[in-house]
């Protein structure tokens, strides 16, 4: 009886000190938001729906592929955390077709959030450009100059 009282003290002293406060996790959109792409037609400038899109980004250590989405008129895309003031972004059609490559160029702003989610990563200044007029992406257009939030369009591609 003596054990089971000392077992039962310790359970809830150790449940105690468990608790944690509601700014331990980061879940409510405070972390760094990604950049809004959405697609134009070149030639008339109204927004379209692609049939597919393969993405894939330069975080500094070589590309990595985010993957395939089909009938999509919008995309989030993270950008680099570093100090880097500039991430590339590979855009491209079909799997084994043309890719073309934009450069995202920007300056960044860390805000301390939490002790949950650190730092958070806001983007002012955005400028866009394509190295070269390219196959599939025709030409890059500015749509908000700073990402704070994922909910308007920043870059506008147009095909």
């Amino acid at each position: 009886m003596k054990y089971f009282k000392f077992l039962l003290l310790t359970l809830m002293l150790g449940m105690l000190c468990s608790c944690g406060g509601d700014d331990d996790i980061c879940e409510s959109g405070e972390g760094t938001p990604r950049i809004k792409i959405a697609f134009k037609n070149a030639d008339n400038d109204k927004i379209i729906t692609l049939d597919s899109l393969y993405v894939a980004v330069d975080y500094g250590n070589g590309k990595v592929q985010l993957g395939k989405q089909q009938k999509i008129s919008s995309r989030l895309i993270p950008l680099r955390v570093d100090d880097s003031p500039y991430t590339d972004v590979y855009f491209r059609l079909a799997d084994k077709g043309t890719e073309s490559k934009v450069r995202i160029s920007y300056t960044t702003k860390s805000t301390y959030v939490s002790p949950g989610c650190g730092l958070k990563k806001t983007y002012e200044n955005l400028n866009s450009d394509s190295p070269t007029p390219s196959n599939p992406v025709k030409k890059v257009e500015i749509g908000q100059n700073n990402i704070e939030n994922e909910d308007k369009t920043n870059l506008y591609l147009l095909f």
